[in-house]
């Protein structure tokens, strides 16, 4: 039996609706991975409580609450405006005069490294006999942990000097691929943390307690073609935060 005339409409827009929602992931989702998103990031110090940003608390009040956030906000863009996240967090670094000199660095986590979930296959093109790498770091500059991130990547899509280096090294790995001229797609730009928004009352009298994770990037790395040959995950933590508040 078909549907009344008047009906179809609303069909046909559902069907429409039905591929955009399927790429939305948030709070009010199961956390279960969508077609084309990436998982979560897998994480203990998801689980750890919150903390002061490191190095250099910030009184609370709503004038820091407002420039914290406007300050992620700020973080948020220039990610979003440039391929590369590690030279990003350098210029971050030396604008605010986090670590010196303000050259980030790669830390891995290995035993956090394992096989790709399937969406990230599915992202990067990849069957089951092609093989994908996994890569964990922390991002430093200094003593300070900027972020969290899960890299996966094709070996086969880079050259062998760039192979060798990411398995023999802890360089970050956009400096190692640079020379790829790559592009940046992002899935999903999240902020985690809005203290402007949350703030409710004057503020206390101890230090603005900044959670572990302030902002959520998922994305994809391409060539100038449009092939995908990496597909990450990071977390920026408050370490970006680690300077001295406005006055």
């Amino acid at each position: 039996m078909f549907p009344p005339p008047a009906v179809l409409p609303l069909i046909v827009l559902a069907c429409l609706l039905a591929p955009a929602r399927a790429l939305e992931t948030g709070p009010s989702h199961t956390g279960m991975p969508q077609p084309g998103t990436l998982p979560e990031m897998p994480s203990p110090a998801m689980t750890s409580p919150a903390m002061p940003s490191p190095a250099t608390p910030w009184p609370d009040t709503p004038a820091t609450r407002r420039a914290a956030q406007d300050f992620i906000d700020d973080l948020n863009r220039a990610l979003l405006a440039q391929p590369s996240a590690t030279l990003t967090l350098e210029r971050w670094c030396g604008a605010h005069g986090i670590g010196d000199p303000a050259l980030v660095r790669a830390e891995r986590e290995r035993a956090g490294e394992g096989a790709p979930p399937q969406e990230v296959r599915d992202l990067l093109g990849a069957d089951a006999q092609t093989p994908v790498r996994h890569r964990r770091v922390r991002l430093t500059c200094g003593a300070i942990v900027l972020s969290e991130a899960d890299n996966y990547y094709r070996p086969d899509r880079l050259t062998a000097e760039m192979n060798a280096v990411l398995d023999a090294t802890d360089m970050p790995f956009g400096k190692v691929v640079r020379p790829l001229d790559f592009r940046r797609r992002t899935l999903e730009a999240r902020p985690l943390w809005r203290p402007a928004e949350d703030a409710s009352g004057p503020g206390s009298a101890g230090p603005l307690v900044v959670p572990r994770f302030v902002l959520a990037h998922r994305a994809v790395l391409t060539l100038p073609d449009g092939t995908p040959f990496s597909a990450l995950i990071e977390r920026y933590t408050s370490g970006v935060l680690a300077f001295p508040a406005p006055k």
